[in-house]
């Protein structure tokens, strides 16, 4: 066989490699987690609704995976260890509005109401003089 007809052959079995087909083979790992992950959201969907926890919105399944308005699956409490959490303890929102409220926990809280305090202090001395 030539160089020419090797190379043509092998161009013609990667043309019908799909990304789920290389994905088996290449790093099957990833096509199962995803498929874990589409179980869970289909869970969660089903138990609640497609409407975001946070803002009450509707959640778009339509878009590709990443964008501000798709699904995100946010745990209700956090749990010690590396157990993933169980289905009761998640939820459905936006990768939007978990993105805002990732942190605020009370001590984030609590330095953000003390650093604006002070700004607010210090505007007052400054005015002042």
């Amino acid at each position: 066989m030539s160089l020419r007809k090797f190379l043509v052959t092998l161009i013609g079995y990667a043309r019908r490699m799909t990304r789920s087909f290389l994905a088996r083979y290449v790093s099957p790992w990833v096509l199962r987690r995803d498929k874990v992950e589409q179980q869970r959201l289909t869970a969660l969907r089903s138990r609640d609704g497609d409407d975001c926890r946070r803002c009450r919105r509707p959640i778009r399944f339509d878009l590709p995976r990443g964008h501000d308005r798709g699904p995100a699956i946010l745990p209700i409490e956090t749990v010690a260890g590396g157990d993933p959490p169980a289905i009761e303890n998640l939820c459905l929102c936006h990768i939007r509005c978990h993105a805002a409220g990732a942190d605020n926990t009370s001590e984030v809280t609590e330095r953000i109401r003390r650093k604006s305090e002070a700004e607010l202090l210090s505007k007052k001395r400054r005015a002042k003089r």
